[in-house]
């Protein structure tokens, strides 16, 4: 492993102009694991004038030449994925299957993605006598979460590389290892130096400093809709492009036709995964009346059966929330929800039993939750799901676009044709049916306070593009 308080700039790994260092704990043990250097805004203007000076060349590659490289990072990725997977599960807690089966392969998956997208795309394209070029915007800041962090980063760097812009990658503080190390796959892999660079930090320091810079063409970036919110307002000025995938409150619409079996556990699970903490997962329940008391059943037993604990040890299912800052900030919701009036079905406060140090929560379901409630309208991030009950099928959809986010949505069916008819009418930017997995050739992004543009293929990378209209340039 690199030094962990050395920035990557111009192909270098430097030493910050200030020395300021962060600590980096593991979220199981509240041990320090690692120090790392948060960066300033010279660091940010050494980054960007390397990304600006290394776009004229690598903006003009060639398609086959950006391809040939995502091969070569696509190779040294899989080489280092056990090393990835390690410092993901050690930083941010993820169960060590999960990261190793997730949160390591969703990373490189968007590279593979991008090297399709490249395969058959049309930078250029004619509309009459008007030639159409799509040309990279240019210097792009990325800046990027802490609970998927490779997959994020691998969305964003993929499609910036493809599309032949260069960038500078502002990873999360809280867990930044795993950037550090794809810093390194990057360079083994030989990307010209400047094209990628790496300044850690804060949001109020370095996010701002890109965010405001004039250099910098375009901000991606993937956090919460508060920070989001922050991150147009400090672009505003400088009017660069602004891509952002924000929070989600996703609803799980289940049709009163559906098989509660399967669905209600799968459900649940899904959840729960990475501890809650994942921007599209299925936190709201939308059930029949009639079928409430069974579904509660099932969920309940899904809960009680889930096992939390150490992420290296097998069978557990939960590992920790990332930080002392978001237990509480979870414990605060679910004592909300007891105030509220929402019946508690599993988990609770505090945390499980047997578990003094770390971070964990108690997986948590609340049963007769009320759209209004607090619990079902702001997004936890936490293992907490909802179980609201409706009427009929209109009231099902007016419910789920009953939120102020718009990012995923689930419905289940046995009918898939009326599956589909709900997923029309639904206010959210995805909708996955029957527990169909999304697919990475697909756009994702959201609609309302859930962010704008699209990652992921051909999307994401029109994201990095810009059109230009060449005017007269076919005659005849």
């Amino acid at each position: 492993m690199i030094d962990t308080q050395l920035l990557y700039i111009g192909g270098k790994w430097v030493p910050p102009a200030l020395s300021r260092l962060l600590d980096v704990e593991n979220p199981a043990t509240e041990q320090t694991i690692a120090r790392i250097s948060l960066g300033g805004q010279a660091d940010v203007d050494r980054a960007v004038a390397a990304a600006r000076s290394a776009f004229d060349s690598f903006s003009q590659t060639t398609p086959a030449g950006r391809i040939a490289l995502l091969e070569r990072i696509v190779a040294e990725y899989n080489r280092r994925a056990p090393e990835l997977a390690g410092l993901v599960t050690a930083e941010m807690g993820a169960p060590a299957w999960l990261a190793r089966d997730a949160q390591v392969p969703l990373g490189i998956i968007h590279f593979t993605q991008a090297i399709e997208a490249l395969r058959n795309y049309q930078f250029e394209r004619r509309f009459g006598t008007t030639l159409v070029r799509r040309e990279p915007v240019g210097v792009c800041a990325l800046i990027t979460p802490w609970n998927w962090p490779l997959y994020q980063i691998g969305a964003k760097a993929a499609a910036a590389l493809a599309a032949g812009c260069t960038m500078v990658l502002k990873p999360s503080e809280i867990a930044p290892l795993n950037a550090l190390l794809f810093a390194e796959v990057l360079d083994a892999a030989g990307v010209p130096p400047g094209v990628f660079n790496l300044v850690n930090g804060d949001g109020p320091t370095v996010g701002v400093a890109l965010c405001t810079h004039r250099d910098v063409d375009m901000v991606s970036f993937t956090g919460s809709t508060r920070a989001g919110i922050e991150v147009a307002r400090n672009a505003a000025p400088t009017v660069k492009r602004v891509a952002q995938e924000l929070g989600g409150k996703s609803a799980n619409i289940l049709l009163d036709d559906a098989d509660l079996a399967t669905f209600v556990p799968q459900g649940v699970q899904a959840c729960f995964m990475n501890s809650g903490q994942a921007c599209a997962a299925p936190t709201r329940m939308l059930v029949p009346q009639h079928l409430h008391d069974e579904v509660v059943r099932l969920a309940k037993a899904s809960a009680e059966g889930t096992v939390v604990g150490d992420p290296l040890q097998d069978g557990v299912k939960v590992g920790p929330l990332v930080s002392k800052a978001q237990f509480e900030r979870v414990q605060g919701y679910i004592r909300k929800g007891i105030e509220e009036g929402a019946t508690l079905v599993a988990g609770g406060p505090g945390k499980p039993g047997g578990l003094a140090a770390g971070h964990f929560a108690r997986p948590t379901i609340f049963a007769n939750v009320r759209s209004d409630m607090t619990i079902a309208q702001e997004e936890i991030f936490g293992p907490v799901l909802v179980i609201i009950p409706y009427r009929d099928e209109q009231d099902a959809i007016r419910i789920a676009n009953d939120s102020q986010y718009g990012l995923s949505g689930f419905v289940v069916s046995r009918d898939i044709e009326r599956a589909r008819g709900v997923a029309k009418r639904l206010r959210t930017g995805q909708v996955r049916l029957n527990g169909a997995r999304h697919d990475f050739s697909a756009p994702f992004g959201g609609y309302k306070y859930s962010g704008n543009g699209r990652e992921f293929g051909v999307f994401g990378m029109e994201e990095f593009l810009e059109a230009k209209s060449i005017c007269g340039y076919f005659t005849g």
